[in-house]
């Protein structure tokens, strides 16, 4: 978690500037870190190299315009820094086992096929369900066209919501056993676009009795107004005691959020919990028992 705020500027840094040359040592340079220094809490916190995440992103912005612009092949290649049509079709073939060619065809038969729905409203998303104060105000779905990696996101969005004081959340329940006596960072990459409140990832671990054992809802690190793709993380303990873990991404208010990747994996005991803990005050002996103290 040290290195959490460093990290996001970076990946900020890169989505802002896909199209523009990105090098380790500009990225590097412009967190404040040697190139090696920051390869490693690159590499440690995403499981890839900055190399291989700028490619990455590249690619799926670049099929993005495939399927949803007119944008000729080599144009979009060029845009995204690639030298030549060969160079980006390789790549893309990699990732999307076809040429940039077949898949802009395939995938414009499928929009023709569903009626150019880019995004399938309300659909049951296997392992995940809507939940909150006021889940009936939102929806949440699966986008194929806001993505950070691979075919498709999920999203979160507000859709009657009146006050912030609203909120839901798209979620996942299991069970900790895999877990017990370990501590674990989830993490995930978040977008989000026309906020009017907050959102943020969240987990709960709790016992058999369903007692809140430990807790983070990034709030005291808030995802406000409009963000491009980035990665958050939270890390809890998971006492022996533990039944269930809860987790997903909450939206308060007004706004739309993406997220994408989540991954569960354990950490060692030097990665310092975002436990939020809240302290309450015990008193000694019962007081204004008439309400009329002030």
């Amino acid at each position: 978690m040290i290195y959490q705020q460093i990290l996001q500027k970076a990946i900020s840094y890169i989505e802002d500037n896909l199209h523009e040359s990105l090098t380790l040592e500009n990225v590097a340079s412009y967190a404040g870190f040697s190139k090696y220094h920051f390869l490693r809490i690159f590499q440690k916190e995403t499981g890839m190299t900055v190399g291989d995440y700028v490619r990455i992103r590249r690619l799926v912005s670049a099929a993005s315009m495939l399927f949803y612009t007119d944008e000729s092949i080599i144009n979009i290649a060029y845009h995204f820094r690639f030298g030549t049509q060969e160079s980006f079709t390789r790549a893309f073939k990699k990732v999307y086992h076809m040429p940039p060619g077949q898949y802009r065809r395939i995938m414009n038969s499928i929009i023709d096929k569903n009626g150019g729905k880019n995004m399938k409203q309300q659909q049951k998303m296997k392992g995940w369900f809507l939940s909150g104060s006021h889940p009936f105000n939102y929806e949440m779905g699966i986008d194929t066209k806001v993505v950070h990696r691979g075919k498709c996101s999920g999203y979160l969005k507000s859709v009657t919501v009146q006050t912030t004081d609203e909120f839901a959340t798209m979620m996942q329940q299991f069970k900790a056993d895999k877990f017990l006596g370990k501590r674990v960072k989830l993490s995930a990459f978040v977008k989000t676009k026309n906020m009017d409140g907050f959102c943020g990832l969240w987990m709960r671990v709790d016992n058999a009795l369903y007692d809140v054992l430990q807790f983070d809802n990034m709030s005291d690190r808030p995802i406000v107004k409009d963000t491009n793709w980035n990665l958050y993380s939270i890390v809890l303990d998971v006492p022996e005691n533990s039944a269930l873990i809860s987790f997903g991404v909450l939206l308060f208010g007004k706004g739309h959020v993406w997220v994408d990747q989540f991954k569960f994996e354990e950490v060692d005991k030097s990665v310092p919990t975002t436990n939020l803990e809240i302290a309450h005050d015990v008193l000694d002996e019962p007081i204004n028992l008439s309400f009329e103290e002030e």
